[in-house]
């Protein structure tokens, strides 16, 4: 099978002065891209590399693959870059790995993908939304969603912890306010701040489709005790001296099938395909959801998922062949059914 590979990478040049520097967090390495290409080959199929934008748009109708593997995410911060591909390739009839347009949408934007799963049961912190230039102290002050302090402010369309940092969990309203400015003139995007939940950093890998496999769940444990730990970007950049990850997550039987049955919940809710990786934190007993990642971090060296799979037994082949397979699966039920009608 003729597969390509839909991909952005990280720039090989400085980011301009006026960007964040994490500006770029989510994109891709040759590295990734690679690793995964050589799987792909490693499977009998020839491994096209088609890219985004512009010229992706280009190789797609002058030589179209029989099936794209996609990991692009988008460039820029509409909240709806993560669905730009799937778009492209449904208009244009070419099958991919992953999730569709409506859920990478859904998804990508924190605070309706929170709705989407208040409303199948899924508990959330509490939360607020905050638009650029709205007033702060009102919502503290008169917002009824305000969840009170500690909070967690954070951009709502963003991946890979862009603009969680360490600074993100605050104390008081002007704590607050220094982060939101700081957030609003970065990312230029409204932000989701939510209840600081004390518990256990879990984050989960769901494979499949029908019926979707829980993979393992992964727990997230400070090397050093912090008051209030966070899995920020500063964490997840130095996490081999920061972190330890326990997985399978040590839980009590219960509270691991509370973790399990909400991830599997969640992603049947969002409409997930194939793959997805689901954050939560554990207080109590009780699961709170904080976000799905259906285009999840596939380096393997580094990616969560791919280090969870590790934990679990699956060698980076195995999970990459696991995401491919899925795919194949859905699409070969989905022509028959058609070939039904």
């Amino acid at each position: 099978m003729r597969i390509g590979i839909t991909y952005d990478l990280k720039s090989t040049e400085p980011l301009s002065a006026d960007l964040p520097d994490d500006f770029e967090e989510e994109f891709d390495s040759p590295l990734t891209v690679e690793a995964i290409a050589a799987v792909l080959r490693g499977l009998g199929h020839e491994v096209l590399f088609l890219g985004d934008g512009r010229e992706l748009l280009q190789r797609l109708l002058s030589d179209p693959p029989e099936l794209v593997f996609n990991i692009a995410e988008g460039r820029g911060i509409a909240r709806s870059r993560e669905a730009r591909v799937p778009a492209v390739l449904e208009m244009l009839g070419i099958p991919h790995t992953g999730s569709d347009p409506l859920t990478c949408a859904v998804t990508l934007d924190k605070d309706c993908a929170r709705r989407v799963v208040l409303s199948d049961g899924v508990v959330c912190p509490r939360g607020v939304l905050l638009r650029p230039g709205e007033d702060i102290t009102g919502v503290v002050e008169n917002d009824p969603d305000f969840p009170g302090f500690p909070a967690l402010v954070k951009p709502a369309w963003e991946g890979s912890s862009k603009g969680i940092r360490s600074k993100s969990v605050v104390e008081g309203a002007e704590d607050m306010r220094a982060v939101v400015e700081s957030l609003w003139r970065d990312h230029r995007q409204p932000l989701l701040v939510e209840e600081f939940i004390a518990g256990d950093e879990l984050t989960v890998g769901v494979i499949g489709n029908e019926e979707p496999h829980v993979l393992g769940v992964m727990r997230v444990l400070p090397l050093r005790p912090e008051e209030r730990f966070i899995y920020s970007l500063e964490v997840k950049r130095d996490w081999e001296n920061r972190v330890r990850y326990e997985c399978p997550a040590r839980l009590a039987s219960n509270d691991l099938e509370a973790v399990r049955e909400a991830a599997r919940r969640a992603y049947r809710i969002l409409g997930c395909r194939d793959v997805a990786r689901i954050d939560f934190r554990l207080r109590r007993g009780v699961p709170y959801f904080l976000e799905v990642n259906p285009l999840p971090g596939l380096n393997p060296q580094t990616g969560d998922l791919v280090i969870l799979a590790r934990h679990m037994g699956w060698s980076y082949e195995r999970l990459i062949e696991g995401i491919l397979s899925a795919a194949l699966e859905r699409l070969s039920v989905a022509t028959l059914t058609n070939v039904a009608r």
